[in-house]
């Protein structure tokens, strides 16, 4: 949970200072209310501290934090932040205009704007991308003399302060007249790289050649893009009822399970800002699946391949509140069960079809791997003092039973530290299923039985398999250590792997 808002009577109540008949059950007890006091979001903060440590120890030394926050907390956010990401890395701080309808039951004013609090792992690192060039902002550059360099904006060649050396005489090379700069004022440049300038036809003297020398400024020379203002408008990365028309249109219908989305074009945008082609995106706070959406239409429109994590606990759907009843309906109607994460799942399935259906030629990755916290695959040793024989028989198979081997598998990438999208393939051999990960970094073969006759034929079926795949670096090959008949079938496939260079060979 996320909002952590209570009233006053109900932390009193959490604290036993209230009793249920709204008695304080200790009479003339004072407390100071100080911001140490549980009433000021206290277990809020408790909630983000160690999610934001993480996400700082997570982050690359040129990557960014962004958060969306609203009022209620935002002041909070900045203070936490600058005691983890220290102070001295505070990007910026900008306002969305969640919303350009007025809310008139408001209490006091109506509230259209959310916050977006931006930090840097280390600042001086960190590359903040531009925007797209308005045509406006383009249009304010001309070419009235056909000059072959392209457009260009008159700036004057003069700037505020006098310097004698500033001061000097610039004439008309068409027309003769002369220019001094205004009172108070100075030539841009020397004197020689004046004559340099109008020589090269960079200074322009209007039209009729007697007006104001102004120094021309390319178009060409300018940032191919602008930087980001910190008010980003409904207009320009949309609101909360661009997003929920977007997910109408996803939905294919007014029903959607999702009360407040953000727009992909919001999340587009931070993207455009604080990522390049192959980042790695991670999101907390899932929820609608925004964040991986958007990913997939960014990675769409600029070619990048960029990848998405995206954490969602799997929050119960009530649908008796208000709130949760159209998730909850969509839920039933779909065959989902009521969690959040679920419905996170379902967006991001619908998406990735409409990119799919609208795009045919994309060649860009647009699947994703579902995981779930769970415990360990391989059994901890756990023995009862009492009766060490048969906590030895107990244990003689080290896997939990029940666990496919998928489980297993990812479990040795997380432990090897091989990315969990790696490709995967899988062949029989010698009537064994043997498993290659990430073009032959890992062989696994997880099969319950390896007689001893079945050793020298499925050790030779690896090592063919191995040097088909030529994987560039050191490789490792595991089993399951309970399915050789005895230590001399396990000793002879480690072995013939050895003397076929695959020496690196556990057993689990």
């Amino acid at each position: 949970p996320d909002r952590f808002q209570e009233s006053k009577e109900d932390y009193l109540r959490r604290i036993n200072d209230l009793s249920d008949d709204g008695t304080l059950m200790r009479e003339g007890f004072f407390r100071k209310n100080s911001k140490e006091n549980g009433h000021y979001h206290s277990n809020w903060l408790s909630m983000m501290l160690p999610r934001l440590y993480v996400a700082r120890n997570l982050l690359q030394e040129d990557g960014f934090l962004v958060i969306s926050i609203d009022d209620n907390e935002v002041h909070n956010a900045k203070q936490v932040l600058d005691e983890i990401f220290g102070s001295e890395n505070f990007v910026s701080e900008i306002v969305w205009e969640k919303m350009y309808t007025t809310k008139n039951d408001s209490n006091f004013f109506s509230q259209c704007h959310e916050y977006l609090l931006i930090y840097a792992r280390d600042i001086d690192q960190v590359d903040v991308g531009l925007l797209p060039r308005s045509e406006e902002m383009d249009a304010r550059y001309v070419n009235p003399d056909n000059d072959p360099r392209g457009p260009w904006k008159p700036i004057p060649l003069y700037a505020q302060g006098e310097t004698k050396s500033g001061r000097y005489r610039v004439i008309s090379p068409t027309t003769g007249k002369e220019h001094l700069p205004p009172p108070d004022s100075h030539w841009r440049f020397s004197e020689a790289e004046t004559l340099r300038l109008i020589a090269d036809n960079q200074i322009y003297f209007g039209k009729d050649g007697n007006s104001q020398p102004n120094i021309k400024r390319y178009l060409t020379d300018v940032q191919q893009g602008a930087k980001a203002k910190t008010i980003w408008k409904h207009s320009e990365v949309g609101s909360n009822d661009s997003a929920k028309r977007e997910l109408r249109e996803l939905y294919g219908g007014d029903s959607i399970p999702f009360s407040f989305p953000k727009p992909t074009t919001l999340i587009g945008q931070i993207l455009q800002l604080t990522t390049r082609g192959d980042d790695i995106v991670l999101d907390y706070f899932a929820g609608s699946g925004t964040t991986a959406h958007a990913v997939m239409e960014k990675n769409l429109s600029d070619g990048g391949a960029r990848k998405y994590i995206l954490v969602q606990l799997p929050e119960q759907i009530d649908g008796s509140v208000k709130e949760q009843s159209l998730a909850a309906t969509f839920c039933e109607s779909n065959g989902l069960a009521k969690n959040l994460a679920e419905l996170t799942k379902d967006r991001l399935r619908r998406a990735t079809k409409k990119i799919q259906e609208n795009h045919p030629m994309f060649a860009g990755d647009l699947g994703f791997r579902v995981f779930r916290l769970d415990l360990s695959n391989i059994r901890a040793w756990q023995p009862d003092f009492d009766d060490l024989s048969n906590s030895l028989l107990d244990h003689s198979e080290h896997i939990v039973s029940g666990r496919a081997e998928a489980d297993i598998i990812y479990e040795l990438l997380l432990k090897l530290g091989l990315d969990l999208c790696v490709q995967m393939e899988s062949r029989n051999i010698g009537g064994k299923s043997v498993q290659s990960v990430g073009g032959g970094v890992l062989m696994l073969c997880l099969a319950e039985k390896i007689a001893a006759k079945e050793v020298e034929s499925l050790a030779a079926g690896i090592v063919a398999w191995h040097k088909e795949l030529a994987p560039a670096g050191d490789s490792t090959v595991v089993f399951r250590d309970s399915a050789f008949a005895d230590d001399v079938a396990k000793t002879n496939m480690a072995a013939i792997l050895a003397q076929n260079g695959l020496e690196n060979v556990r057993s689990l």
